[in-house]
C-alpha cells in the first residue's frame, strides 16, 4: 500500500484478518470543522483559519516535545522547523 503523508493511518487487524483503518488526520480535521460548523447555531465566526492552527499546532508540538524527551533539535528535525522558530512557537504556547 503506497500512502503519502496526508494518507497515512494506522491499521489494526480483526480477528477474522480484516483490515480496520482507523481515519487519516485529514479526516478526522474535516469531520471537527464540519461538527464545528454545525454547532455555531447561527454565531458569526471569524479567525477560523488562526483558531485551527492553534487548536492543532500546541498538541502536536507537546507529543513531539514528549517523543523526543525535549530535545529541541530533534524536535526541530522531525517537524521541519527551525530550531529558532520550534522555541518561539514553543513560548507561544507556553511550553518553554
Amino acid at each position: 500500500m503506497n500512502m503519502n503523508s496526508t494518507e497515512v493511518s494506522m491499521t489494526q487487524s480483526t480477528h477474522s484478518g480484516d483490515e480496520q483503518h482507523a481515519p487519516t488526520l485529514r479526516d478526522s480535521v474535516e469531520t471537527a470543522m464540519n461538527n464545528y460548523f454545525q454547532n455555531l447555531d447561527g454565531q458569526d465566526v471569524n479567525n477560523v483559519y488562526q483558531m485551527v492552527l492553534s487548536e492543532v499546532e500546541a498538541p502536536m508540538l507537546e507529543v513531539v516535545m514528549r517523543y523526543t524527551r525535549d530535545n529541541q533539535t530533534r524536535a526541530s528535525q522531525i517537524l521541519g522547523l527551525n530550531r529558532g522558530t520550534l522555541r518561539k512557537k514553543l513560548k507561544q504556547y507556553g511550553l518553554l
